[in-house]
């Protein structure tokens, strides 16, 4: 099933490349190039290569989830907004998984109650779910429902190993929040 899933995200992901103009496929080369972060790519691994060559390079270096991620965010960065949706749209439609995470079906309640996101937010950071720079942005936010907020719109749109350290680290700070949460029906 894991390489039906990754065949299916490579193929969105080629899709969405495709889209793209030859001048809008040149800029996201620069752009994953120029990317900073510490899964790198090198220049010969892209350069004056096909869509479907960039699709693999990018899955095989930022792992499927990864790679939908870091291609959201490029085609974000060059204006390609519309692309960027439709690929999310893509590689949600082609999981075929409807089971929902515990984050996901209580995210209101979670961005409503929990009480100290500063233990969360640390535990972001140090399992690498959130960079420094992301890690103060939000720290800076007045109030705990506002980082919340953020959290989800943010770091836990990158998939479920992102929004399985959120969890864990939800039981360790907000263990009876997460308890009543489980209980309810």
């Amino acid at each position: 099933m894991a390489t039906k899933t990754k065949k299916a995200k490579r193929k969105c992901i080629a899709d969405a490349l495709e889209d793209l103009k030859p001048e809008q496929l040149e800029k996201f080369r620069h752009q994953l190039l120029d990317r900073k972060g510490e899964s790198r790519v090198r220049r010969a691994m892209v350069n004056n290569k096909s869509f479907l060559d960039i699709a693999s390079v990018l899955v095989s270096t930022f792992t499927e989830d990864g790679a939908v991620k870091v291609t959201e965010e490029l085609l974000k960065e060059i204006g390609c907004h519309d692309v960027a949706k439709e690929l999310v749209e893509d590689v949600s439609a082609q999981s075929g998984n409807n089971e929902v995470h515990f984050v996901d079906k209580h995210q209101l309640e979670l961005t409503n109650r929990v009480s100290n996101a500063a233990p969360i937010l640390d535990d972001l950071l140090v399992k690498k779910v959130i960079q420094q720079e992301m890690y103060d942005e939000i720290r800076k936010l007045p109030t705990t429902q506002k980082m919340m907020r953020e959290i989800f719109s943010g770091c836990l749109k990158a998939g479920k190993p992102c929004k399985d350290i959120f969890y864990e680290s939800l039981v360790k700070n907000e263990r009876f929040l997460i308890d009543d949460l489980k209980n309810k029906k």
